[in-house]
């Protein structure tokens, strides 16, 4: 008798929020986000950096919301969206890009099927305590069309893609708040969540973004 064991292959994911416009943003003075295009990005590519040193070989999933880098690509007229397949090129990654919230649902489902189980996720982008919010004053000014809701959490993502002690955590504003326990809750472990705004300028130094308050789950 012959007993095949499938090999479980750790998978890494990152998902990366849409970019605002300078356009919009310019209207609210000192309250603007996203200076620069590629904050969510910047801090994609310094987590991808630092699982490449620790584990050469991980499955790495870069999902991007694409439409966002698009839009600001035309407004500073540079295409950023080749240059977000440079960075996955450079770095061996696959890269998947989505267009609505519930696309990027099922592009985090499809990473862990079959023997693949994601083993840790990090969410980079705009979010407040209910949902992260893939566009985000791009389309209007100040306000989201594309969302992953915490409500959606139970029905939309599936706890049998992710390893049973994956570690999550999220780099959006607020999301300490409620979403983390609203994960925590529906999927049986954790997603570490700040529970005030989130800073991105430590990346332009290489280091992962700050948390003015508590990081909680």
């Amino acid at each position: 008798m012959f007993l095949f064991c499938s090999v479980v292959q750790a998978v890494e994911v990152i998902l990366c929020g849409g970019v605002a416009l300078k356009s919009w943003e310019h209207f609210r003075g000192e309250s603007a986000h996203d200076n620069w295009w590629a904050n969510f990005v910047r801090a994609s590519t310094v987590q991808m950096d630092m699982t490449r040193r620790k584990f050469p070989d991980k499955k790495i999933v870069w999902i991007v919301f694409r439409p966002s880098y698009e839009t600001r690509g035309r407004e500073d007229g540079k295409d950023y969206v080749d240059m977000i397949r440079q960075q996955a090129a450079k770095r061996n990654v696959q890269l998947v890009f989505t267009d609505t919230g519930d696309r990027t649902f099922e592009a985090i489902n499809a990473a862990g099927r079959g023997s693949d189980k994601i083993t840790s996720f990090y969410y980079f982008g705009h979010s407040n305590a209910h949902a992260f919010m893939l566009e985000y004053s791009n389309d209007m000014i100040g306000a989201s069309t594309q969302w992953m809701h915490e409500n959606d959490i139970a029905t939309k993502l599936q706890k049998t893609s992710f390893a049973p002690n994956a570690r999550c955590r999220s780099f959006g504003c607020y999301t300490g708040n409620s979403m983390s326990a609203t994960w925590a809750k529906a999927m049986g472990f954790p997603l570490w969540g700040n529970t005030e705004a989130t800073r991105y300028h430590p990346v332009s130094n290489g280091c992962l973004p700050m948390g003015n308050g508590r990081w909680v789950k």
